[in-house]
């Protein structure tokens, strides 16, 4: 092996290790290694930096900011309350929704059709009384099934396009996908409305559980006169209490939280703690334990007796005279008319990951106080001392009214609540206030972005125009016209999502060069050629179902595309069966909520755990596998 080929291979399994543990976000792990190869002379910084010149990217950027310019009018808004419409039963339910999110998604992109869906499913199972966790893995899977029918439902369709192109060979038409696309969403369908939900788990809403937990909040006031004014949260020693934790100060209209123990205390702070009493086999070993030891060796019986009086009945009954200057505030914690509680999912590239959540500021950032973390279907107790934020983590906060509409487009989180926030409303309720949040523009605004995505349709499907002109038509209509203004355009765009796909077509280059591509292609072929065709097909089609749950599936399929033309061109086979079947097993990412972006921003919202997926979507994973692999050759002979 030549040094260039070494080079790729070991930045190759780099970025899959980085990938797997979570050490950078997907854009920043592919851009770093596309530099070391270009830093190694694999490639020259022109060859890199050719996939970020691909019209891939022109015509993906252009769809973000269409699909903004829909839900910014409410159009995106309007389409969900239609088609969860005043039905009561979940299979009735699944049966209207299902069908219209794959059609939806088709012609959308499928992350805005979800997180749009999201909110108003969450509202419909809480009016009544449905768990989402039946429903919104559904809403992931039926909108990736939609993905995979048309040219512009997916970026992996158009990276795919863009790639035909820049080898000499013909682009994917706009319905060419949907010879194999739409039996496999068909099939995919009814397994999602008919099967899944005797898989699908059964669990309360998170809001549920969390306010469960507020329900049981001491608050406390700090006096103006107390001894403990002036000192941190550390040493006015608020761990000698370990039945409380801390979670939020209130200071004034300023709401500190979480609470990093160098805090100072004001006079009128309250402190609102959550109770977290221990099991009394756990005391001992409690982090606590040893402080209350040199409690009693110093003969302390008066905290000593409120650490007991809170381990029996954590409740508001405390006696706080070990701590002068503290008093309870009242019983209930009231919520504030200009309050709103609110859930978000931390996105795939936000800059919130890797950050410790004692040294995010909430309030100057969000205008919102953090009141609780899930993490893989568990909930995370405060204090959150060294707890860092990763993708998919759900963060429950307490904000200021407007919250959703202040950051629906936020580069840090897909909002999964309703507008006005986790609260209880009757179906009149709901879709009178969804009314009053409609943007007050005009119902031609409306009807001008829904024109906009049917004439792109009609003009990039009758192949009157390619589709890297079209979106941007359509994105410069949906400015000119005042949907959104210029700033907003620029922020709907997924710039992490376009960076992964540059970044990854020039890693593709760099497998080419090296000869990275026909080593892992001859493998392929030495270990299932005994199979014949199908047997090639079966493998690069499960590399490629492995990688997408590693690297992406825009990585996956930027990467895998050399590999399969270095297979075809190895067997002589014609590439096209090949290259629609890595298109299509790209995007069906079933098995885990780490595997598609659609099936992360359900995972915290719907309450799953990890295998979830593998037991509601491993059986589709492999009904779709099959079917892949008996049609493409059909339509595209090898």
């Amino acid at each position: 092996m030549n040094f260039d080929l070494l080079l790729t291979l070991g930045v190759l399994v780099a970025i899959f290790g980085a990938l797997m543990f979570d050490v950078l976000s997907a854009d920043g792990v592919l851009l770093g290694g596309l530099m070391i190869v270009v830093l190694g002379g694999v490639i020259d910084l022109e060859r890199a930096l050719k996939g970020f010149s691909n019209s891939t990217l022109l015509a993906l950027g252009s769809l973000y900011v269409v699909a903004a310019g829909l839900r910014e009018t409410g159009a995106l808004d309007r389409a969900s309350s239609y088609v969860l419409g005043d039905e009561k039963s979940i299979r009735r339910l699944l049966l209207r929704m299902c069908p219209s999110v794959t059609v939806y998604s088709a012609f959308l992109n499928n992350t805005p059709v979800v997180a749009m869906g999201i909110p108003a499913i969450r509202g419909w199972c809480r009016r009544h009384g449905v768990s989402p966790s039946k429903l919104l893995m559904p809403l992931s899977f039926a909108a990736i099934l939609g993905g995979i029918c048309t040219l512009i439902g997916t970026s992996t369709n158009l990276v795919v396009h863009g790639l035909l192109q820049s080898h000499g060979m013909e682009g994917l038409g706009f319905f060419e996908l949907a010879w194999v696309g739409v039996p496999c969403a068909v099939i995919g369908l009814l397994y999602v409305i008919f099967i899944a939900p005797a898989l699908t788990p059964d669990r309360a809403d998170i809001r549920d559980e969390e306010e469960e937990e507020r329900a049981d909040l001491v608050e406390v006031e700090l006096a103006a006169d107390s001894p403990l004014v002036g000192e941190t949260v550390q040493d006015a020693n608020f761990r000698l209490l370990p039945g409380l934790t801390l979670v939020r100060i209130d200071r004034g209209a300023e709401e500190i939280a979480p609470v990093r123990s160098n805090e100072s205390l004001h006079p009128g702070d309250r402190l609102l703690f959550t109770t977290t009493a221990m099991d009394p086999e756990d005391r001992d070993s409690s982090p606590d334990a040893s402080a209350l030891e040199q409690i009693d060796d110093d003969g302390d019986t008066r905290k000593m007796e409120d650490y007991e009086r809170v381990q029996e009945s954590p409740r508001r009954d405390l006696d706080l005279s070990a701590f002068p200057g503290l008093r309870l505030a009242y019983t209930d914690i009231k919520r504030d008319q200009d309050r709103e509680l609110h859930q978000v999912v931390v996105r795939e590239g936000s800059s919130l990951i890797g950050e410790e959540i004692e040294d995010i500021p909430f309030r100057q950032r969000f205008g919102a106080a953090l009141t609780g973390l899930r993490r893989g279907g568990e909930r995370v107790d405060p204090p959150f001392t060294d707890v860092r934020i990763r993708p998919g983590d759900v963060l429950l906060l307490d904000t200021q009214r407007g919250f959703r509409e202040a950051h629906e487009t936020s580069e840090e989180f897909f909002v999964t609540s309703e507008a006005g926030g986790e609260t209880e409303k009757t179906e009149a309720e709901a879709r009178e206030q969804r009314e009053e949040m409609r943007p007050q523009g005009g119902g031609w605004h409306l009807q001008l972005s829904v024109a906009v995505i049917v004439s792109i349709v009609g003009l990039v499907g009758s192949g009157l125009m390619h589709v890297a002109v079209a979106g941007p038509l359509g994105a410069f209509a949906i400015v000119a016209a005042g949907i959104l203004s210029p700033g907003q355009a620029r922020e709907a765009v997924d710039w992490n999502v376009l960076i992964v796909i540059g970044a990854a077509l020039g890693l593709g280059q760099a497998m080419e060069a090296s000869g990275a591509a026909r080593l892992i292609g001859r493998g392929i072929v030495d270990v299932t050629k005994a199979l014949g065709p199908y047997g090639l097909l079966a493998g690069i089609v499960l590399a490629t179902a492995i990688l997408t749950n590693i690297v992406t599936n825009n990585g996956a399929v930027a990467l895998m595309f050399p590999i399969a033309l270095s297979v075809a061109e190895s067997q002589q086979l014609a590439p096209r069966a090949m290259v629609v079947s890595i298109t299509l097993a790209a995007s069906m990412a079933f098995i885990t909520p780490i595997g598609y972006q659609t099936n992360l921003m359900v995972y915290g919202p719907g309450n799953y755990r990890f295998l979830d997926f593998t037991r509601v979507g491993g059986i589709l994973q492999v009904l779709l596998w099959i079917v892949i692999l008996i049609l493409a050759p059909l339509v595209w002979p090898f």
